[in-house]
């Protein structure tokens, strides 16, 4: 029988007509971890098992390391509640050896999936070092996405050295991460930490991300998104944007970044779109209780993105930003301008809210600045506010 198991298909069967219970392990049907072998099928076998199943399974990785060729985990599945629970490292190839791919790891069209723990080594730095001196690298794959999923839940996952994204969220419903773990240099090109966009209902608990880009980005069509204990740096900071890359764009709303600290980044709190026309907005933002350390822009509004001057120069962003709360910032800023509001002349931001904020240049008080940008200020407002009433 241990000979016949060996068959990835001949395995799925047996689960089916055997088992009394649900749990798998990927090992019974035939995944080696020497971290060398190739177990993608065997992976898929045991997820061909589980989606198949009319009861929730767990699928169980021991603690050795996988090599796993990109895969697609697909559904729809028999049941709404299956379990990856990872005690290894799982390691992608190495970019010459990988073909296209958008994803490295891919959940799609899911419900009620559970990752559980594990190590997922995107081996990422020939690509970086390949991009540091030449334009004709081959395109990246991100680490691990789900799309058009619902029910997810992602917790204690350590990635890191993702050749592009860590964590793509993509037409997604009711998606929580927590307790995560990304780690990037923080010179490795486009790794954001989590992407998440055209997606309702996520959450990002208590998770430290250390990266080359975006700890977090936010696109269009992403609403009730929470954020909440995280620590960001080295990266990009928390980014609404780029906007405005199409004129027909979904808007961003209903967006919570509470208890989260900066250190040493790029950017706090940012939101930014092209500047070109385009129906998108930004509303229903609340900023609260954060902490920068050393950051060279704490709060910055840019609706003039125009990297390299193409496709936007001369023109203005269309997006509406409105209704954005900043309350209890606090810290240091690496330059002297910690608030920036660069607003559109013909789409002003406005309503815009500060409350609380104590930003600090070489101990000193920092400077902010304006364009087409309304709103109030409450309290004690450090750098004074520029914003138009």
């Amino acid at each position: 029988m241990a000979r016949l198991l060996k068959s990835p298909l001949l395995s799925v069967l047996l689960f089916l007509l055997s088992s009394t219970d649900a749990d798998i392990n990927v090992a019974d049907f035939g995944a080696k971890g020497d971290g060398k072998t190739d177990a993608s099928e065997a992976f898929l076998a045991a997820w061909a098992a589980a989606c198949s199943s009319s009861k929730p399974a767990t699928i169980y990785v021991p603690p050795k390391k996988y090599f796993l060729r990109p895969v697609v985990f697909r559904g729809p599945c028999n049941n709404s509640g299956i379990t990856f629970r990872m005690d290894a490292i799982l390691v992608a190839p190495d970019y010459k050896e990988m073909p296209s791919s958008e994803n490295w790891l891919m959940f799609d069209d899911v419900d009620g999936v559970s990752v559980l723990g594990g190590y997922l080594d995107g081996r990422g730095s020939s690509l970086w070092k390949c991009k540091s001196v030449s334009k004709n690298c081959p395109g990246a794959a991100t680490s691990l996405g789900f799309y058009s999923s619902k029910n997810i839940a992602v917790q204690k996952l350590t990635s890191i050295n993702s050749k592009l994204g860590h964590i793509v969220v993509h037409t997604c419903q009711n998606v929580v991460l927590q307790k995560v773990l990304i780690h990037a240099a923080d010179q490795s090109p486009h790794t954001d930490g989590i992407h998440v966009q055209n997606s309702i209902n996520i959450s990002v608990f208590n998770t430290g991300i250390k990266t080359g880009d975006d700890c977090i980005s936010i696109g269009p069509g992403t609403t009730n998104l929470q954020v909440q204990g995280v620590a960001c740096g080295p990266g990009h900071g928390i980014s609404i944007g780029s906007l405005a890359k199409d004129l027909e764009e979904e808007g961003v709303q209903n967006v919570v970044v509470q208890r989260v600290v900066f250190t040493g980044t790029q950017n706090g709190l940012r939101i930014k779109s092209w500047g070109r026309p385009s129906n998108g907005f930004v509303r229903g933002v609340v900023y609260k209780h954060v902490v920068m350390k050393n950051v060279k822009n704490p709060i910055v509004i840019d609706q003039n993105y125009c990297p390299r001057n193409e496709n936007c120069p001369y023109q203005d962003s269309g997006v509406q930003i409105s209704g954005i709360s900043y309350r209890d910032i606090k810290g240091t800023s690496a330059t002297k301008v910690a608030v920036k509001f660069d607003c559109s002349p013909t789409a002003p931001c406005k309503d815009i809210g500060l409350q609380d904020i104590n930003l600090t240049y070489q101990s000193k008080p920092a400077q902010s600045s304006c364009q087409n940008a309304r709103g109030v200020a409450h309290g004690v407002i450090v750098p004074p506010s520029c914003l138009i009433q």
